[in-house]
Formats: structure tokens, C-alpha cells, sequence
């Protein structure tokens, strides 16, 4: 099965394609597609942004589409920077820069109150119109300084008291199994072994 992930980040692209491969699913990303408009995320929630870009990546490539729409919850911050994760620190800044925003804000606010959770909503597209979203969520705690190499966006700062390491530090097979992205891709495998399913019984 081939389907696009409706983002142009390389990143993630890897993170989701080495989730997805061994169940026999080719992913591949709008960098596939450079005549596909920038696609505007002007929903609300994740649920919407999700939903926006998977239908449009589908109907533009003709082709089963992925999209995720995920952020940061900060709790002491009133859930911010929430939908607005990317761009914290103005459309043009980078991850260093959203970091950097975040930390400011928290400067002395104390560990017990730095919790956080990594929130993720994927949208799956299906080329007969069809939308179906799953969701997944990871806990954690602010750290006073990103610590790791790995990961990306807030990965540095997002530090996870039962391993002792930030996002950033945790393999990649260990975070391909734990986190907000990793779960909601396991929600997605249900939604299409149950697609299949209908799929068959239908034939």
C-alpha cells in the first residue's frame, strides 16, 4: 500500500515511514508533489488542522492520504503553545526559536509544575472521500535545558521522568513506541485493518 504524508518535513517523514513500513505501507511525502499549494491550517483544534491537510493531500495526489496535526501542552501555560506549537515564536522562526520562547516563559517556575504532554491527531483520507481520525497523547515534564541530539521541535525540552531522558535522547525504536505520534499511528493501523475488513465483505 502507498499513501502521502501531507507534510514536507523529513523528519517526521522518517519517524512515520519506519512506523509504518513493516505492516507493508510505502510512505511518501509532498515533497513527491512541488506543484501542491501550500496547504493553510486555519483550524482551531489538531482534529481540524489534521483533517484539512489529509483531505487536500488526497484530493491533490489521488492517492490515500496521512496528515497529523500535533503540538505541546504545557499545563501552567493554559495548554499553549497547544496548535500553535510550530510557530510560537512567529511564522518565521525555527525550532531553536520556539524553544528558546518557551524556557523564557517557564524561567522559575518550578518541575512540579512543568507538566506537559505531546498531543497528536492523524487524519487518514481514503481516495472514495472517506475521513477517519485516531489520537494519542504522551506525558512529560518541561526540562530547564534541552538536553539531546535526536528528535525535533521540542524533543530537547520534553523530558520524561520514568526514563530519565528528554525526547531527544530516547532511541528511536523505544520513541516509535511511545509517543503521541506513535500512538495515534497504532490507532491508524486499526482504522485500516478495519477498512480492509469492510473492504472484503463487500466484495
Amino acid at each position: 500500500m502507498k499513501m502521502v504524508l501531507a507534510t514536507k518535513n523529513k523528519n517526521k517523514l522518517k519517524e512515520v515511514s519506519e512506523f509504518l513500513a513493516p505492516h507493508g505501507i510505502e510512505v511518501v511525502s509532498l515533497l513527491e508533489f512541488p506543484d501542491l499549494p501550500e496547504i493553510e491550517e486555519y483550524g482551531e483544534t489538531f482534529k481540524e488542522n489534521a483533517i484539512i491537510k489529509a483531505t487536500e493531500a488526497c484530493m491533490f495526489t489521488g492517492l490515500m492520504a496521512l496528515a497529523d496535526d500535533s503540538g505541546l501542552e504545557v499545563d501552567c501555560l493554559e495548554g499553549l503553545p497547544g496548535v500553535y506549537s510550530s510557530r510560537f515564536a512567529g511564522e518565521d522562526k525555527d525550532d531553536a526559536a520556539n524553544n528558546k520562547k518557551l524556557l523564557e516563559l517557564l524561567e522559575g517556575v518550578p518541575a512540579e509544575q512543568r507538566a506537559a504532554r505531546f498531543k497528536c491527531v492523524m487524519a487518514l483520507a481514503t481516495t472514495e472521500c472517506f475521513v477517519y481520525t485516531a489520537e494519542g497523547a504522551c506525558e512529560g515534564v518541561i526540562a530547564e535545558q534541552p538536553r539531546g541530539e535526536g528528535g525535533f521541535g521540542y524533543d530537547p525540552l520534553f523530558y520524561l521522568p520514568e526514563y530519565g531522558k528528554t525526547f531527544a535522547e530516547l532511541d528511536l525504536e523505544i520513541k516509535n513506541k511511545i509517543s503521541h505520534r506513535a500512538r495515534a499511528l497504532t490507532g491508524v493501523l486499526d482504522l485500516l485493518s478495519d477498512l480492509e475488513k469492510m473492504m472484503e465483505d463487500e466484495e
